[in-house]
């Protein structure tokens, strides 16, 4: 099985690009809110840990940006939980899709958290810094401070993109991502 991490900047469009790859997909901040909806579980912990922030079940996200920003600590602790139960996710997708030639790894945190393998097909997603801006100020609960935070804890662009096998510009059209997820599959 080949698998083929996404890296790239916030609000670069590595989603976009990890679901025109046409395989299997992990996409870790998919998995991240399915948690807070759904596992009781991660509430009662992220409840323990944190009682003056996360007290209402589904988990509410304003809740954890709320501890988020209150405190640099808080930010490692709900990593601590969600983070362990996000890697059992993955070894679950990994298993179910054994059989398959190739899956993609949509994981923000893919290098930091060390998931990567040494084989690891490594693609860094490129956009323009004013795309990248637009995208991620649409987003619902923007917060400056909380984007400075994200960044704080991932390695600079520059790194991510030296050590990629790959570099895919994503100009947000279906054409252009596609050609370039040709060309890496080719190369592959």
């Amino acid at each position: 099985m080949i698998r083929i991490g996404i890296l790239g900047d916030i609000g670069a469009g590595k989603s976009y690009v990890a679901n025109n790859f046409g395989y299997p997909v992990f996409n870790a901040d998919n998995e991240v809110s399915m948690l807070y909806k759904k596992d009781r579980k991660i509430f009662n912990k992220l409840n323990k840990k944190l009682p003056d922030f996360i007290f209402t079940f589904p988990i509410n996200k304003l809740e954890i940006i709320k501890a988020i920003l209150s405190s640099k600590s808080n930010l490692k602790k709900i990593n601590r939980i969600v983070h362990s139960e996000v890697r059992n996710k993955l070894k679950l997708f990994i298993r179910k899709n054994k059989k398959r030639k190739i899956i993609i790894l949509d994981i923000p945190l893919l290098l930091e958290n060390k998931i990567n393998k040494k084989k690891d097909i490594l693609v860094y997603v490129e956009s323009k810094k004013k795309d990248v801006r637009k995208r991620i100020e649409k987003r619902l609960n923007f917060q400056p401070k909380l984007l400075k935070k994200f960044k704080k804890i991932q390695y600079n662009n520059s790194y991510k993109k030296r050590i990629s096998n790959f570099v895919i510009k994503n100009d947000f059209t279906k054409k252009s991502v596609k050609k370039s997820i040709k060309f890496i599959l080719n190369q592959i």
